[in-house]
């Protein structure tokens, strides 16, 4: 196999090549679908205004952020004041009233974790896919779904403790001292595992997810390649393989999205008040409460929020980290061919 400067060649791209791809999708991906979720958030605190130590669910359109109410900051971008009529309303008021810039509120210091994270995923989802598909032969349809699966353990493993500690930064306004020997003191009681509190339920949600996602994306990708008689993906194959597969795969994971983001919001406001729970907060004792309180429906509960959110921000990513990995590989092409 040829080298590069930048490692060894997969697919005609370089693992570095894979990393930029994945990094423009990753802040197109951001730029697109943060203001879907910054007017909800702004519906819902004038429904409902957020008092101190009150959890919200922030979402960048690469992950899911817990995000806790400042006490006396009555000018945080989630309690300014205005009366919106509905999700377009809001936007051309929040646009006229407050400016473009109002609509990408909170984003900056979530993509330091989002960003690396899908970088982390996307390039080792690729060089696994690749190795496996040589590995497993005749099973090679196979290799999405194993790659997609170990891929997202390996990138949640890795910014589990930093999502940690960014929600202990936020919420109880440690200096950085205080964070360290906060760790600390968590480490010597209770274990270095402790750093990696929450990292079942995120699993149980995302590995199945990320597992479809790939096997139905590949694979539907390859149909309408046949379709349509063509060799190579276009944008618009790609795009659209991305949003049916993240729409499928939304649907299939709901229940564990609806006990993740329960579980998620409830430690969360515990931890802002320094209160401590008896009650147990893994996955099924959480599904077990949800279904005895509401319903067995209530696990299904914000279906249609929440397939908007994902679906276009699977296609876009999805097609624009396709479309960066088709520019490197024309570039590697035409360079191999000038020498």
């Amino acid at each position: 196999m040829s080298q590069s400067p930048a490692g060894p060649v997969s697919d005609g791209i370089t693992p570095l090549q894979q990393m930029v791809s994945s990094c423009s999708g990753a802040l197109l991906t951001s730029l697109f679908v943060t203001p879907l979720d910054v007017v909800k958030i702004r519906l819902q605190a004038q429904k409902i205004p957020f008092p101190k130590g009150k959890c919200f669910v922030y979402c960048n359109g690469l992950m899911d952020h817990i995000c806790v109410c400042e006490n006396g900051n009555s000018k945080a971008w989630y309690k300014a004041q205005g009366h919106f009529n509905g999700t377009l309303d809001a936007f051309i008021k929040i646009v006229r009233q407050e400016g473009v810039k109002v609509l990408w509120s909170g984003l900056p210091p979530t993509l330091v974790m989002a960003v690396p994270a899908t970088v982390i995923y996307f390039t080792c989802y690729d060089q696994l896919c690749a190795a496996l598909r040589v590995r497993m032969g005749d099973s090679a349809q196979e290799a999405p779904l194993l790659a997609g699966a170990i891929a997202r353990v390996g990138s949640a493993t890795v910014i589990s403790p930093l999502e940690l500690i960014r929600t202990k930064l936020q919420s109880q306004k440690l200096s950085y001292r205080e964070l360290t020997n906060c760790i600390r003191s968590a480490v010597a009681t209770e274990g270095w595992l402790s750093l990696w509190r929450g990292l079942g339920p995120t699993l149980l949600r995302d590995v199945p997810f990320s597992a479809m996602y790939w096997y139905n994306y590949e694979n539907g990708k390859r149909w309408l390649c046949e379709w349509y008689n063509i060799r190579e993906s276009t944008f618009t194959i790609t795009f659209i393989s991305g949003a049916v597969s993240g729409s499928i795969a939304s649907i299939i994971t709901l229940p564990f999205d609806v006990v993740k983001t329960r579980r998620q919001v409830e430690l969360g406001e515990l931890q802002a008040k320094n209160l401590s729970s008896q009650v147990s907060y893994s996955t099924f004792s959480v599904m077990n409460r949800i279904v005895a309180q509401d319903g067995f429906r209530a696990l299904f509960a914000g279906f249609l929020p929440r397939l908007i959110k994902v679906a276009p921000a699977c296609a876009i990513m999805i097609s624009t980290y396709e479309f960066g990995k088709a520019f490197f590989r024309k570039r590697n092409q035409e360079r191999t061919l000038g020498c």
